[in-house]
C-alpha cells in the first residue's frame, strides 16, 4: 500500500547537520510520503522524481513561530529594570552636569537670582556673635540602632530613621518593631536600643536631597559660624520630654554644651532656635534647667538669663495641632484620608505584612512625644460647639500685608463674621456633615464615658497587628460614633475611651488644661513644663521670643468622620473623604483655616501675641515677644525645587525672609532693630475673642 522508503547512507555530511535541519528534512519526507500514500489509495500509482519532490517541499512555507509567552514575573523583572536603567542614567547626568547648570537654566527663565542671605548679610558687615543652638522637632532628627534583635543583624549604628530608609522595604516588620517603644513604660523595648544621632549631621537633611536645617547652618556659615558656635541639640523625639532626660540624660548634655558654648565665646549667650516640636521640648528644658534636683537641673532661678539671649521659635505649635488629634484617633491625616478614598481597602489590609494603618498605628501610639501636640486649653482656646476664635475665616478670601496690631473696628469685623458662612471649627471631630453643620440645640448626643465595652471587634489574630481598638468592642465603637461631635475638651476624654493604656502614659507626662492659680505647688511637676498656659517663662527680662512661621496655607482644623466597615482588623472610624463644601473651607472631610499647613495661625501666634504679650501671669519678668510671619509663595517653576519663599512647616527652613531675620538676631540684632512684628495673618483679632484671664494684662501693641 505504501511505498518504501530508501534508507540515506550514512556520512559525516549528513550526520553533520544541526538537529533542527534534520528534524525539519524528516517531517518533509514524512509529508511526501504521506502524499504517495493518498495516491495509492486513489490508484494513482504515479512516480513522481525526486527533484520534484525535492522542490515541492522547498516551496512549503514553513510552520508559523508561536511568540514567547512572558509571565508576570518577566513583567516584573523587565518594569524593575526599566526603572534601574533609567534611575542610574538619571544619576549619571545629574553627576556629569555642572555644577551651575540648574542656577543657569533657572536665571535664564526667571531672571537673575538674588544672593543668599548669608552672602547678602556679609556684604553688609555682619558676623558671627551669638552662639546658636537647633533643637529639631519631631520626626526630624535621625536616629540609629545600638542593640537590636536578630532580624537587625548587621545593622549596628545604621540609621533606622531618616536617611534613604533602606530598612523600611528591606525588612519591615522588624523596622516597625525597633522603631516601638515599650507600651507600658514608653521606654526601650527589652534587647532593644535606638538612639538619636549626634551633631549637625543628625538633622541636617531628613532624607537625601530633603533639607531641613543645612540651608540655615550654609547661610550661618557664610557670616563665620562653625561648629565651635554651633549645637545641633539632638535627642530622641520618640520619648516624653522628660525621659529624655531619664534615659539619655539629653537635657544635661544640652546644659551643658550651652554653658560651654558662652564659656568658649567670650561670655555671650546664646540664640536658640527650635523648629516645631522642639519649641515645646525648649520650653519644657527651660523649665527644667531652673528646677531644683533631682527632678530638674538645678541651674537655679537665673539660669536663663544668664545664657539666653533669644529664643527664636519657627513653626511652634505653643496649643497643639489638631492634626495629631486624627493621627491618634485613626492614623490619618488628609493626604493619607485621600489615598485611602482612591485606593479602599489598600491601607486596611495587611499587604505586604507593613502597608497597613494599623502597623504605623500601633508603632506611633507608643511615641510619647506625640501627645504633647494635643490642642490644649480646651474650649477657651479652641472655641466649642456654638463658636471658634476664626468665625467667618475665608479660605478664598485675598489676604493684604496687615501689621496694624490693635483692632480698629470691632463691631464692624463682628458684623462680616455674622454675616459669613462660616464652618464650625470648635467641632473638633463631628460624626458626619449634617452633624458638623447643624445648630448645637439639633444635636443629641449620648455620652460615651459611661459606656459599657462590648465584645471584641477584632478576632486574637489581629491583636498584634490593631492596638487598643480590639478592648473597644461594638458597642464602645458604636458608643463614640453616638456622641456625635467632639470638641478640644471632650477630645482627651475620648482618647481616654479609645486608648487607656497610651493616655495613661500621656497624662503622666503632659497637660492640656489652663492653671487658674500658677502658684499652687502642683505646677512645679514636670508634666506641666511643656504647656505655656500652665507654667511660667523664665525671669529673663531681657531675654527676647520670637514666634516666626508660615501663613497662607490651608492647614487641618476640624474632620468629619465616618464609621468604616467592620473588617476583623480595621481601624473603626476614618475621615469622610466624600464631605466637601467650599463655603466654609471643607475639603475631603477636613475643615481647613490659615497656618503653614500643619500649625494653624492660632496656635504657632496665640502666646506671643497675647498669651506673653507685656507682663501676664504666664510672663511676670515682661519678655518681649515678637510675632513674625511669612506669606506663602510657591516656587516658579521646577528647578526652583522648594521654593526660597516658601512657608510651609519643613519648607520655611529654606525661606530666605526668615533665614535673614534669623541672621540678623544671631549677630546681635534686636526685636525693635528687626522691625518689630511682622503680621499677614487675622491672629490679633482672633486672639482678642479668646477670654483668657491675664494678670497685669497689657494692651495689644505693635513695636512699629
Amino acid at each position: 500500500m505504501s511505498s518504501l522508503r530508501r534508507r540515506k547512507p550514512f556520512n559525516e555530511s549528513s550526520d553533520s547537520k544541526p538537529q533542527s535541519e534534520k528534524g525539519e528534512e524528516e517531517e518533509h519526507h514524512e509529508e511526501d510520503h504521506d502524499d504517495d500514500d493518498d495516491d495509492d489509495d486513489n490508484g494513482k500509482n504515479k512516480k513522481i522524481p525526486s527533484k520534484i519532490k525535492k522542490k515541492r517541499w522547498e516551496k512549503l512555507p514553513s510552520p508559523p513561530q508561536q511568540p514567547p509567552k512572558w509571565s508576570c514575573l518577566d513583567m516584573c523583572c523587565w518594569f524593575i529594570g526599566c526603572i534601574c536603567v533609567t534611575w542610574w542614567l538619571m544619576l549619571f547626568l545629574y553627576n556629569a552636569m555642572p555644577a551651575s547648570f540648574p542656577q543657569y537654566v533657572t536665571e535664564a527663565i526667571t531672571g537673575p537670582l538674588p544672593d543668599p542671605p548669608g552672602v547678602k548679610l556679609k556684604k553688609e558687615g555682619l558676623v558671627a556673635k551669638h552662639p546658636v543652638v537647633f533643637v529639631p522637632g519631631i520626626v526630624t532628627g535621625g536616629l540609629e540602632l545600638w542593640e537590636g534583635r536578630g532580624c537587625a543583624e548587621g545593622l549596628f549604628r545604621n540609621r533606622l530613621w531618616g536617611g534613604t530608609f533602606g530598612e523600611v522595604y528591606k525588612r519591615p516588620l522588624c523596622w516597625v518593631e525597633h522603631m516601638s517603644l515599650d507600651n507600658e513604660t514608653g521606654l526601650d523595648p527589652c534587647g532593644i536600643r535606638v538612639r538619636p544621632v549626634s551633631g549637625l549631621v543628625a538633622a541636617d537633611y531628613f532624607a537625601p536631597g530633603y533639607f531641613v536645617w543645612a540651608v540655615l547652618i550654609a547661610n550661618l556659615a557664610r557670616i563665620g559660624y562653625e561648629e565651635k558656635n554651633m549645637y545641633m541639640a539632638a535627642y530622641d523625639w520618640r520619648l516624653s520630654f522628660q525621659n529624655t532626660e531619664v534615659r539619655d540624660r539629653t537635657l544635661s548634655r544640652i546644659k551643658s554644651n550651652i554653658e560651654l558654648l558662652v564659656a568658649t565665646n567670650g561670655g555671650r549667650k546664646v540664640v536658640a532656635i527650635p523648629h516645631s516640636m522642639g519649641v515645646l521640648y525648649f520650653l519644657h528644658f527651660m523649665k527644667w534647667v531652673e528646677a531644683p534636683t533631682p527632678m530638674g537641673g538645678g541651674g537655679g532661678p537665673n539660669w536663663c538669663s544668664k545664657h539666653i539671649k533669644a529664643v527664636v521659635d519657627i513653626g511652634g505649635p505653643f496649643l497643639g495641632v489638631p492634626k495629631a488629634i486624627a493621627g491618634l484617633f485613626s492614623a490619618e491625616a488628609k493626604d493619607i484620608a485621600v489615598a485611602r478614598a482612591l485606593a479602599p481597602g489598600f491601607l486596611d489590609n495587611d499587604i505586604f505584612q507593613f502597608q497597613t494603618l494599623q502597623h504605623v498605628m500601633r508603632m506611633s501610639r507608643t511615641w510619647d512625644s506625640t501627645m504633647s501636640m494635643i490642642p490644649r486649653g480646651g474650649d477657651t482656646i479652641w472655641g466649642g460647639l456654638h463658636w471658634s476664635p476664626e468665625d467667618g475665616y475665608s479660605c478664598s478670601k485675598e489676604r493684604e500685608k496687615k501689621n496694624d496690631t490693635q483692632i480698629t473696628d470691632q463691631a464692624d469685623a463682628e458684623s462680616v463674621v455674622c454675616k459669613a458662612r462660616s464652618a464650625n471649627y470648635g467641632r473638633i471631630i463631628s460624626f458626619g456633615k449634617d452633624v458638623a453643620e447643624a445648630p448645637s440645640s439639633d444635636i443629641e448626643r449620648i455620652d460615651f464615658r459611661g459606656a459599657i465595652k462590648g465584645h471584641t471587634a477584632a478576632n486574637t489574630t489581629c491583636r498584634d497587628v490593631w492596638t487598643e481598638y480590639h478592648d473597644m468592642g461594638f458597642a464602645g465603637i458604636k458608643a463614640v460614633a453616638e456622641y456625635k461631635t467632639y470638641t478640644t475638651e471632650s477630645i482627651v476624654d475620648l482618647l481616654h475611651f479609645i486608648a487607656p493604656k497610651m493616655m495613661a502614659r500621656g497624662t503622666a507626662h503632659f497637660s492640656y488644661g489652663i492653671a487658674d492659680n500658677l502658684d499652687d505647688p502642683k505646677y512645679t511637676h514636670y508634666k506641666y513644663w511643656s504647656n505655656p498656659l500652665e507654667t511660667t517663662l523664665p525671669n529673663a527680662p531681657d531675654m527676647e521670643i520670637f514666634s516666626m512661621y508660615g501663613v497662607g496655607l490651608q492647614t487641618e482644623r476640624a474632620y468629619v468622620y465616618k464609621l468604616s466597615p467592620h473588617a476583623e482588623c480595621s481601624i473603626p472610624f476614618k475621615i469622610d473623604t466624600s464631605a466637601d463644601d467650599e463655603a466654609t473651607c471643607l475639603r475631603d472631610g477636613v475643615y481647613s483655616v490659615d497656618g503653614d499647613e500643619t500649625v494653624p495661625v492660632l496656635s504657632a501666634g496665640f502666646m506671643c501675641a497675647k498669651g506673653w504679650r507685656g507682663k501676664t501671669r504666664f510672663n511676670p519678668s515682661g519678655i518681649k515677644t515678637y510675632v513674625r510671619e511669612y506669606n506663602h509663595l510657591p516656587p516658579a517653576n521646577l528647578l526652583e525645587g522648594r521654593g526660597t519663599l516658601s512657608a510651609a512647616h519643613v519648607d520655611i527652613m529654606g525661606n530666605f525672609a526668615l533665614i535673614e531675620d534669623v541672621i540678623r538676631i544671631a549677630a546681635g540684632a534686636s526685636g525693635e532693630e528687626l522691625g518689630g512684628d511682622q503680621v499677614y495673618s487675622k491672629i490679633f483679632n482672633w486672639s482678642e475673642r479668646i477670654n483668657l484671664q491675664l494678670d497685669n494684662e497689657t494692651p495689644v501693641y505693635s513695636s512699629r
